[in-house]
């Protein structure tokens, strides 16, 4: 799974303390078992937030890459270079630096 940009930090940030404020203020939790609550429903809400564009990037490569492996590679082409390499010149050589001097 890819690594999450900054924009999706500060939209899953946002998500979260903007839920959290508004369960907060719905469900006037005077506990700290009803805080807690609201706030792990904060956090899992802004994580969702944060990670959805990431699965869905993976879910679209996916798709894409199965896509291109149902298509074949076109055939080598005909001709005088199908696959074979030239046979070197007779009086060309090329020079090969050495590492003895």
């Amino acid at each position: 799974m890819p690594r999450p940009t900054a924009a999706q930090y500060a939209y899953g940030s946002a998500t979260a303390v903007s839920s959290a404020v508004a369960l907060l203020l719905l469900t006037g939790a005077g506990s700290v078992l009803a805080t807690t609550a609201v706030a792990a429903a904060a956090l899992a809400l802004g994580l969702a937030v944060a990670a959805a564009p990431a699965l869905h990037r993976g879910r679209a490569g996916g798709a894409g890459a199965k896509a291109a492996a149902g298509r074949t590679a076109p055939g080598p082409a005909a001709g005088p270079a199908s696959g074979r390499v030239p046979a070197p010149r007779g009086g060309a050589r090329i020079r090969q630096h050495s590492l003895r001097g």
